[in-house]
């Protein structure tokens, strides 16, 4: 339930201009606006499952993208069942929508890409269909060394963006330059990941494997196992085994029960870093950079 200072699930997700937003709890919009995002910059939501506390802010934000003179297309993914909910609450609600929705039922594998980017769906376990997400960069190109090309006698100028988009180049005096002689190697992209609602399974580490930021629910602490079991949640700590076992940079927990006041948060917290140091326990409108890889 949303609590005074706690909305409900959904994290933001802003790449080269675009937003992605993964879920949309109760309070999803309010957040937004405190931050100052432009609606319209939302590309698509993924929704995780059909339980109200992830999909109650989507009607709102679906209005309100009407507000903002939207012209492209919104994709939104997500069980078979959210197409529905969408087409409902438009009816219902009478929404005046001056954009194309695009609802796509979400399946496991490659669901969304862009320039640079896919977005990657995988199953989780809980008591309805849910699915977690990865958004995954490609490699980018390596280094170019001016230096190495001004050695080797390549000319400035339409010869060095060749040698820069991969491409070999010959010189007058009939030498062939290959892009690999001034390159550097190709360096990873970035990696975030988002699992929530879920029984805790040890595949997941394969799903989210060297992710850059994890955000993974941890609604309990290790004493109520068994009832994390019995509602299909996870533990704090069973979050930090996923974040330790598949190589992730930071995990970031989520997702709390409400009978934890924000002080108790903290247990959560302990319990997770015992074998997780890098954990992050957030709060709404905490915000994180993934920097570029050299």
């Amino acid at each position: 339930m949303p609590l005074p200072g706690r909305f409900l699930t959904s994290v933001l997700v802003r790449r080269d201009g675009d937003l992605f937003l993964f879920d949309a709890g109760e309070g999803t919009q309010v957040s937004m606006k405190m931050l100052n995002l432009r609606w319209k910059k939302i590309s698509a939501i993924f929704i995780s499952h059909m339980h109200a506390d992830h999909v109650t802010g989507l009607p709102g934000i679906l209005m309100l993208s009407s507000q903002v003179d939207r012209t492209e297309p919104l994709y939104i993914f997500g069980p078979q069942k959210l197409g529905e909910y969408i087409e409902s609450s438009r009816r219902i609600l009478d929404m005046y929508i001056n954009y194309e929705i695009r609802f796509i039922p979400a399946e496991t594998g490659i669901i969304y890409s862009g320039e640079g980017f896919t977005v990657q769906a995988f199953p989780l376990q809980h008591t309805k269909p849910c699915f977690g997400y990865s958004l995954v960069e490609e490699r980018r190109k390596g280094e170019f060394f001016p230096g190495k090309a001004e050695a080797l006698g390549v000319p400035r100028g339409k010869l060095w963006g060749q040698l820069q988009s991969g491409e070999s180049v010959t010189l007058e005096d009939g030498r062939v330059i290959e892009s690999a002689m001034v390159m550097g190697e190709s360096r990873d992209g970035r990696k975030l990941s988002y699992v929530t609602d879920s029984l805790y399974f040890p595949e997941i580490a394969d799903y989210v494997h060297d992710s850059d930021l994890l955000f993974c629910e941890g609604m309990f602490e290790k004493g109520l196992r068994d009832t994390a079991r019995e509602k299909k949640h996870m533990t704090a700590y069973e979050a930090a085994m996923i974040a330790r076992d598949s190589n992730s940079l930071k995990l970031c927990l989520q997702h709390y029960s409400p009978r934890y006041s924000d002080r108790e948060l903290r247990v959560l917290e302990k319990e997770a870093r015992e074998i997780f140091p890098a954990t992050v326990l957030t709060k709404d409108r905490m915000t994180f950079d993934i920097p570029l890889k050299d």
